[in-house]
């Protein structure tokens, strides 16, 4: 069966006006929803940092409990590196003495943004000290 002149025109798909919009709508909205999901990345990436930090903190308890002391060479603590690469590689772990302490009674840890989560300008650090007291730079509230 032949198609007619009036129905082969309508069969042959779509016009390149059609695709040309349809194309600049799918443009439009990935460029509204790449941001989100890369700062949504960024965000995720963070608990690489938070958990590094915490499980070297459990290590130094168990250090002060085996030897009266903290230590400042991540090493010490069982990581194969000083400063320490936290699992998914996102941030850099490093133990410092806290401020106005001697390394027997204190210490502080700094998770240093790496790799692709050093985009995140909002949590380039996250530190977590002997008490507990967790704080981050520049000066962000919601990084923990």
């Amino acid at each position: 069966m032949a198609l007619s002149r009036t129905n082969a025109r309508f069969a042959g798909g779509f016009s390149l006006i059609e695709l040309m919009i349809v194309v600049a709508v799918v443009g439009f909205l990935f460029t509204i929803a790449l941001p989100a999901y890369q700062n949504s990345m960024l965000k995720g990436r963070r608990a690489d940092g938070k958990a590094a930090l915490m499980d070297a903190a459990n290590r130094q308890e168990r250090l002060i409990l085996d030897r009266s002391t903290y230590t400042t060479d991540m090493s010490d603590l069982g990581f194969s590196a000083n400063p320490m690469i936290s699992p998914d590689g996102n941030y850099s772990v490093a133990a410092a003495v806290c401020s106005g302490g001697a390394i027997t009674s204190c210490y502080k840890l700094t998770a240093t943004a790496i790799a692709a989560q050093a985009k995140d300008s909002k949590c380039q650090t996250l530190t977590l000290d002997y008490k507990g007291a967790k704080e981050s730079t520049p000066g962000s509230n919601n990084c923990w």
